[in-house]
């Protein structure tokens, strides 16, 4: 009898402390892969991950001596009610598109280019090479230098291309180290041969009129029409065309895709020679459109920006485009904000790292997702 009262007394004090332990139960996180995800959702993950290097970025301006106001009104007010500002930006765009698509597209197949701004310096060279030998009679020496400078970036990125599908190299390193190489070629003419008879500058002579591309109205560059046309081309080639078909497979499981007859290598030089000429026409429309002439420090900024309009658009060729023109936003504001008020470009840079940051990280929300188990 005593047994059997002790063997009760302990199972009733078991069960208390199992009562009292799950009392005490707060759960768990799980992490888990997402299966599938709605468009909705992505877009919201993404906005919000913008929304906050957007933050973060204005906390480190307000921090560095710009108040609140000022920024709203340089971001906000200035961009949609100041039409010099908006001509402003829809002129600093088309570059923009040109390097946010060409991006785009080459990163649709995972090929890393990160020799944007090589390539918008060999188109720049090539555009400046029909003017210096006066290649062609003036009626078509515009759509020659056009021709040259595309055909320059596409050799320039071929390189890298080749090395890759053939050896195995990383582009990443290639792509990158190749920049190096054709800035120092690019200072090499602008400081020899191709150095400014009439002021002994590191530029190279002006442009006749004749080899500008011409306004359309409204203070507007017909640099804006062309890279809305190759916006338009490059979309259809990637989203709507059998090829575009190929380079989701190749994205997805190149292995696979090979398995079932996909022209990988083909599919990749493709997108990297178009990748190549698109940035090449960024250095184009500036030589002809902004500078006027070969200048030693055209391309700068556009690479990153090019990376980050990407990231930004997802590889959508049509996204990067409407992308591209707020990136132009932050362009212009911010060559504001170094004139009134002092602030470094490299601020505006550290704007554009900590908004591919916020971006790039939302890609683990959009893949995973947090479970609350009990």
């Amino acid at each position: 009898m005593l047994d059997q009262a002790a063997s009760r007394r302990l199972l009733t004090t078991d069960a208390a402390s199992q009562r009292s332990a799950g009392s005490l139960r707060v759960g768990r996180i799980n992490l888990e892969v997402r299966q599938s995800i709605p468009l909705w959702l992505q877009a919201l993950i993404l906005g919000g991950a913008a929304l906050l290097g957007i933050a973060v970025s204005a906390a480190l301006l307000v921090a560095a001596g710009v108040s609140p106001k000022d920024l709203f009104d340089e971001f906000v007010v200035e961009t949609f009610t100041d039409s010099g500002n908006f001509h402003s930006i829809l002129f600093q765009a088309a570059p923009l598109i040109f390097v946010g698509v060409g991006a785009a597209v080459v990163f649709r197949i995972r090929f890393w280019n990160l020799g944007i701004e090589g390539q918008m310096i060999w188109g720049g060279i090539g555009a400046t090479f029909v003017v210096l030998h006066t290649i062609g009679p003036p009626a078509l020496r515009l759509p020659l230098m056009m021709l040259f400078a595309v055909l320059a970036g596409m050799a320039w990125v071929a390189l890298p291309a080749w090395l890759r599908m053939r050896l195995g190299v990383n582009e990443i390193i290639t792509t990158l180290l190749l920049n190096y190489v054709a800035l120092n070629f690019l200072l090499h003419l602008l400081y020899g041969p191709w150095i400014d008879p009439k002021d002994a500058f590191p530029h190279s002579q002006q442009f006749h009129s004749f080899e500008r591309l011409p306004e359309i109205g409204w203070g507007l560059s017909s640099a804006l029409p062309i890279a809305l046309l190759c916006t338009a081309l490059a979309a259809w080639l990637v989203l709507f065309s059998r090829f575009g078909f190929y380079t989701k497979f190749v994205q997805d499981n190149d292995r696979m895709a090979l398995a079932v007859g996909v022209p990988i290598k083909a599919v990749t030089f493709v997108c990297v020679l178009l990748s190549g000429a698109l940035s090449a026409l960024a250095g184009f429309v500036i030589a002809t459109a902004q500078e006027g002439r070969l200048t030693q420090s055209f391309f700068e900024g556009y690479g990153f920006s090019g990376i980050l309009i990407a990231f930004l658009a997802r590889n959508n060729p049509i996204a990067a485009m409407i992308v591209a023109v707020l990136v132009a936003v932050l362009f212009v504001s911010g060559r504001s904000l170094q004139v009134f008020y002092q602030i470094p470009f490299a601020m505006v840079q550290l704007i554009q790292a900590i908004i591919v940051i916020s971006v790039a990280a939302s890609e683990f929300l959009i893949r995973h997702r947090l479970h609350w188990v009990h």
